[in-house]
């Protein structure tokens, strides 16, 4: 018996795995074997990755039980798979989205420009080569989460380690990972514990103060439920700025053209959004009923992982894929998700990161990599993908 295709096919953020586009074009809803040990259906194809997200026969909520299929480590809690619909039951939904809408109000664009700038700043401080991996991804993604969750800067790395570590797959244990998760979660337990009533620091305490009055949530699911804020949105936030970053610096015409009119940032975003290769694993879903899903004939209880990378380079949704074109009108890509599985921190990464890149270069116009582009290291494993570095010169 043929041994299955295990997923995933690579943790590097330099290119698509040539796998997935192979996948696509012979086989875009393809069994493979996971991380876990268990098997699932991988989606390549843009147009049933997009009913996947918006089809009920297909459920996320149901993966965060004890008994159900899981592509890595198994799940600690339900609230941290599905945080979102929690804090709708609890009624403190609104305030999240309050925080990570459109205006942000929290992450004003001068002091998301300033932190910016002075990241940079200390990276040309200590000389070429710089990091940018350091000094401008990991930065600013580190700054904007403790600041809009109102948690001390000064343990950032403290939780950035620990962050990391809960989105490594494969070399922590099952103890591990409890371990480092109970240890970040009780850092948030205490942090909200230590606030002062009508003087929210931020986010996590303006949860805490409205769950106080209702208890729609219990202590132990609102400190794993914020935790989940920050390590999600970090890692995330993180790994978008360090690739797309590698990415833009392989277009140095891009870059004059975009720095001649800042205007044109937003829509350069969206492409690097559609074409940076982020995702260390997949969208998970948990099949609610047998049903079609193109080629395939899915079964109740099984597991669909949804490679949005893939699908933001399937040729029939995105006329030459392989091509970074900043132009690139319609840009439908599914970086987010789609439809009622819209990812709530869509604002946050496209704001920040349209203000991010003005900065960077107009802060540094020769700004370019420092060595080859297949000779930048990637960290191993990673959930979201993240280089170990990014070394630039300018």
């Amino acid at each position: 018996m043929t041994a299955l295709p295990h997923y995933p096919f690579s943790t590097d953020g330099d290119r698509l795995a040539p796998e997935l586009d192979e996948l696509r074009s012979r086989c875009p809803v393809a069994r493979v074997g996971t991380n876990s040990g268990e098997e699932a259906w991988l989606v390549t194809d843009y147009e049933l990755a997009r009913h996947v997200l918006r089809d009920r026969s297909f459920a996320r909520s149901v993966l965060g039980e004890a008994d159900s299929p899981a592509q890595d480590a198994p799940i600690l809690a339900p609230e941290l798979l599905d945080a979102m619909n929690h804090l709708q039951q609890a009624g403190l939904r609104d305030e999240v989205l309050k925080a990570l809408g459109r205006d942000q109000p929290a992450l004003p664009a001068d002091w998301v420009a300033g932190i910016t700038h002075e990241g940079l700043d200390a990276m040309v401080k200590e000389g070429a080569p710089g990091d940018l991996q350091h000094h401008f991804a990991e930065w600013v993604a580190a700054q904007c989460m403790c600041r809009l969750l109102g948690l001390p800067f000064e343990d950032h790395a403290w939780l950035a380690a620990r962050a990391d570590l809960d989105l490594t797959m494969v070399t922590p244990t099952h103890e591990d990972l409890a371990r480092n998760w109970e240890e970040i979660r009780v850092y948030m337990d205490d942090h909200m514990a230590g606030r002062r009533p009508g003087a929210p620091r931020g986010l996590a305490d303006r949860l805490a103060d409205l769950n106080s009055a209702h208890q729609g949530l219990t202590d132990k699911q609102l400190s794993n439920i914020v935790s989940v804020l920050f390590v999600s949105g970090y890692e995330d936030f993180a790994s978008f700025l360090g690739v797309a970053a590698f990415n833009l610096l392989q277009h140095p015409d891009v870059m004059s053209a975009v720095r001649a009119r800042p205007e044109t940032m937003p829509q350069c975003v969206e492409e690097l959004l559609r074409c940076s290769v982020v995702l260390g694993n997949a969208i998970p879903r948990f099949v609610t009923e047998d049903v079609e899903l193109g080629p395939a004939r899915v079964k109740q209880g099984e597991m669909i992982l949804l490679s949005l990378d893939a699908t933001n380079y399937d040729p029939a949704a995105f006329p030459d894929p392989q091509t970074f074109d900043p132009t690139r009108s319609p840009n439908p890509h599914l970086r987010f998700g789609y439809g009622r599985h819209h990812c709530p921190g869509a604002h946050l990464v496209r704001r920040q990161s349209e203000i991010a890149f003005r900065v960077l270069l107009d802060r540094l116009p020769g700004v370019r990599l420092a060595v080859a582009p297949e000779e930048v290291p990637w960290h191993p494993n990673r959930m979201a993908i993240m280089a170990a570095e990014v070394p630039v010169t300018w």
